[in-house]
């Protein structure tokens, strides 16, 4: 599996930089991006949908039908289906998800932006998203763009990755440390 990493991370890179030109040129960054949230989040959430993507079981084609499908159920821009379709064509939606993560990442990056990766326990609501936006933006001294996921194992609180930094506050760490305290007692 580590032989894995390189050549899809490389794959990722040329394929999100690709996708980054074209919506940069016709100035659909944004809306490309959402659109990239979007899939990340399906792909993440459904078991089925990635093993649609990935499996070598099913041919090429009906996982492209598939694909283009879903992208068109969930709204996404032209540009945003149509790159889908390239990719599908190419044989390489195995890495759908890994080129998403590298734009949404580039494009971070050139906007000066950090990206934390928050893991709660419950879904977080708009109202508490800004402020955990807002509070890890005055730890990392700019903007922060959150990559949100929920744990029911941590069973509250939370747990942030901020660069190298890890600050857990998670109910789940804190019975733990507590439990080891009362073993060495």
């Amino acid at each position: 599996m580590a032989s894995q990493a390189g050549p899809v991370s490389a794959l990722a890179e040329r394929y999100a930089t690709a996708l980054l030109e074209l919506a940069e040129e016709q100035r659909a960054l944004d809306g490309v991006a959402e659109d990239l949230e979007a899939l990340k989040a399906l792909l993440e959430g459904s078991p089925e949908l990635t093993h649609v993507a990935r499996s070598p079981l099913i041919a090429r084609e009906d996982r492209a039908r598939a694909m283009q499908a879903v992208a068109e159920r969930a709204g996404f821009s032209s540009l945003t289906r149509n790159f889908i379709g390239v990719v599908a064509r190419h044989g390489r939606l195995f890495a759908l998800q890994a080129i998403a993560e590298r734009f949404l990442a580039v494009l971070a990056e050139r906007r000066g932006e950090v990206t934390a990766e928050v893991t709660v326990a419950h879904t977080l609501d708009d109202a508490q998203r800004r402020s955990l936006e807002a509070a890890l933006g005055a730890v990392a001294g700019g903007k922060v763009s959150i990559d949100l996921r929920v744990d029911p194992d941590i069973l509250g609180g939370l747990v942030v990755r901020l660069g190298s930094r890890l600050f857990d506050s998670s109910l789940g760490s804190r019975l733990r440390r507590l439990e080891l305290s009362m073993k060495g007692a």
